[in-house]
């Protein structure tokens, strides 16, 4: 984070932070108060707009604003979830689970849940979603799952794409201004400790800035420079939200977004680049 940054006082109640900046700009992420625990078939839209008026210095939207919603909300709203009491796992899965202290059950949705399985060694299991997604246990989460936390499980949302764009749509009839949306999710990082958020579906923004054949700031050609734009929005607003603060929505302001009707499957890389196969 930029030394020169000015603090954000941030409003009473709401977690505002800068988290960067870009050609002299500021950008915040402002984690949005009184979301109540979700459950299945919630107006998620609705809570979220609620929240919008709530949270002090956010209305007026600003054509600059991000939404990012986190995934777990998402997957809970759509009733994307798993009761773990009704899975009977493979006994693959209860060797796997045996061997590297893990729930059975749960990682028998995973292989359910999973195209391929890329790797399931030394306790780790990587599989490719239906979306093309490649991640630890499929996106399959039992944490922060609410007052069922031990019994279920949640899954990535079938088409996040589209339920970024449902809540966008309601944004902008609720409050009149066109507000792009993000639903991220924590992944890992090859060859590196720890996770980071990232986007998993998107409306309202190009997930990727393709900079190749531009001028870099010494006037070079860039030839290989593509820029993950909405995962590293992602990531900023995750700054802003906390993992353990029961915040899952916020607001990224000045982050300047390539706009326009983009999909998450701009992001995704085709099989043939990938040179770990």
């Amino acid at each position: 984070m930029s030394a020169d940054v000015e603090s954000a006082s941030g409003p009473v109640g709401a977690a505002s932070l800068p988290v960067g900046t870009a050609g002299g700009g500021r950008v915040e992420a402002i984690a949005l108060v009184g979301i109540p625990e979700i459950g299945v078939g919630d107006d998620l839209a609705a809570r979220i707009g609620d929240a919008i008026d709530a949270t002090p210095g956010l209305v007026p939207l600003r054509t600059d604003d991000v939404l990012v919603v986190t995934q777990k909300v998402v997957s809970k709203a759509e009733g994307a979830i798993v009761d773990l009491d009704t899975i009977e796992p493979r006994p693959e899965a209860v060797a796997f689970a045996e061997r590297w202290d893990r729930d059975a059950r749960q990682i028998e949705v995973v292989l359910r849940e999973a195209r391929r399985v890329v790797r399931m060694e030394n306790g780790v299991l990587i599989t490719e979603t239906e979306h093309g997604f490649i991640c630890a246990n499929g996106g399959i989460d039992a944490s922060n799952v609410g007052p069922a936390s031990g019994h279920i499980v949640t899954l990535l949302p079938h088409d996040a794409d589209g339920s970024a764009r449902a809540i966008r749509e309601a944004v902008r009839a609720r409050f009149g201004v066109d507000v792009p949306v993000i639903v991220s999710d924590s992944f890992g990082r090859p060859w590196r400790w720890g996770i980071t958020d990232v986007a998993i579906g998107v409306s309202g923004l190009i997930p990727i800035e393709d900079l190749r054949g531009t001028p870099d700031a010494d006037g070079r050609t860039m030839k290989s420079t593509i820029r993950a734009s909405a995962d590293e929005i992602a990531s900023a607003a995750e700054l802003g939200l906390g993992k353990t603060a029961g915040r899952p929505v916020a607001l990224v302001r000045g982050a300047q977004p390539l706009l326009g009707e983009g999909s998450i499957r701009d992001a995704i890389m085709p099989g043939e680049f990938d040179l770990f196969r």
